[in-house]
């Protein structure tokens, strides 16, 4: 991945001159601040490396906060003597803290930066994961509510950083990202079981989290000095028709929201609904790490292959239809080959790199792509929000899976069809 990464950088430079780095020279220069001819381009490629290097330690902290409960979400409420209704809040929270924290995104990038934004909020990811760990069940939920504001400053915001710093591979840099993004969170959903026996308890298996946030944060602060000014907005541009009322804005923000609504539940409920059909604990949490795994090679391929054809819509109902097929199965025949349905539920699942495309792709500029993946990301895991506590509470009412996987396959129909609609070439 590194290799391709150095790919990326060294290509951002030769086409994009309005990149960070660019600018950085351009302001050197005019500060009296001669760049050596030597070492100017070295200078900038090396930076440009740098800079995606610490955008993949960033993606790989946006799902452990989440895929590692889980695995353990039956020992935390045993141990915390929590409630059904405890858990659906804990599986709810990190929608609800994307939409309130990803509405507010483009106002701090406006204010701040980007680069320092991103800092922040991976400081504020650090802290949350290590305090959600040493009290009640409050506290679990009030450092869960803090790590994944984090998190939700962070999607909203690494997508305009691919389109600014990275503009000649915006489908390449985007499927990298997503790629460390599945990756990351196949490794909470995989490693938390056995870190919970090394280090014995749910606690310490938690909280260790923290270390891969706090060393993103450390190599982001590195790379990302002098980069990531607040984005300026295309002539004609500031002030203009809002978003809201552009009803393509709507279709990639419920395009969004839907895939969301789905990746929420399935990271949130579906190992219980493995271990409740049969398969084991640790089995279950290898195969939500399965589903997230499959989606790092997609996420490598297919978004840049997407992002150079006039319409992604076909890739996006494909996928789908391999998720519903998956979940099908799920529903019908659990235990007879639970592998192969988590296999076909990740490449569903997959279409989120490509939901991140679609955002940089329907924006002409890095001002309209941050207001779009603000509205995007807001709106749509508000939607999303709703997603897990409504599969548990139907689970509750029923004392069975049925009625919450046919209500997720409804779902899945119905994101295909606005996945479709936001896929075709047009501009917000």
């Amino acid at each position: 991945m590194y290799a391709i990464v150095a790919h990326v950088a060294v290509d951002s430079w030769d086409s994009a001159r309005p990149s960070a780095y660019a600018e950085r020279l351009e302001l050197e220069l005019e500060g009296g601040v001669e760049a050596e001819p030597s070492r100017s381009r070295a200078g900038v490629v090396t930076g440009g490396v740098l800079l995606a290097v610490a955008v993949v330690l960033t993606a790989m902290n946006l799902r452990p906060a989440i895929t590692s409960i889980g695995p353990l979400l039956a020992e935390m409420r045993e141990s915390l003597g929590a409630s059904a209704l405890w858990a659906s809040a804990l599986t709810t929270l990190p929608g609800l803290c994307f939409a309130g924290a990803g509405l507010a995104a483009p106002l701090l990038s406006r204010r701040f930066g980007i680069g320092a934004a991103i800092a922040v909020a991976l400081g504020v990811l650090t802290v949350g994961l290590a305090v959600r760990v040493l009290d009640g069940p409050y506290v679990v939920l009030g450092g869960t509510l803090v790590a994944t504001a984090g998190i939700a400053l962070i999607n909203v915001l690494i997508p305009v950083v691919i389109k600014d710093s990275f503009p000649a591979r915006v489908g390449m840099m985007t499927g990298v990202y997503t790629a460390a993004l599945q990756g990351g969170g196949a490794a909470g959903s995989s490693l938390s079981p056995p870190f919970e026996t090394a280090f014995g308890g749910w606690r310490p298996a938690l909280g260790s989290w923290a270390v891969l946030a706090a060393v993103a944060l450390a190599v982001w602060l590195i790379a990302a000095r002098g980069t990531g000014r607040p984005p300026r907005p295309a002539a004609g541009t500031a002030g203009g028709r809002s978003l809201m009322r552009s009803p393509l804005a709507w279709i990639v923000t419920v395009f969004f929201g839907l895939q969301s609504f789905i990746a929420y539940v399935v990271m949130g409920w579906l190992p219980q609904v493995f271990i409740d059909s049969g398969v084991s604990k640790s089995a279950s949490g290898l195969l939500l790490g399965v589903i997230s795994l499959i989606a790092v090679p997609i996420s490598l391929v297919v978004p840049p292959i997407a992002a150079r054809q006039g319409n992604q819509s076909a890739w996006i109902v494909g996928m789908g239809v391999c998720g519903f097929v998956g979940m099908v199965g799920v529903l019908v025949a659990p235990t007879w080959s639970p592998l192969l349905w988590s296999v076909l539920i990740g490449i569903g699942m997959s279409v989120f790199s490509l939901a991140l495309t679609v955002i940089a792709l329907r924006a002409r500029t890095g001002a309209e792509t941050a207001r779009l993946s603000g509205m995007a990301q807001g709106y749509g895991y508000l939607l999303a929000a709703v997603g897990p506590f409504v599969f548990g509470l139907l689970h509750d009412a029923t004392g069975g899976w049925a009625l919450s996987l046919i209500v997720l396959l409804v779902i899945w129909v119905v994101q295909m069809v606005f996945g479709a609609l936001a896929g075709r070439r047009r501009f917000v």
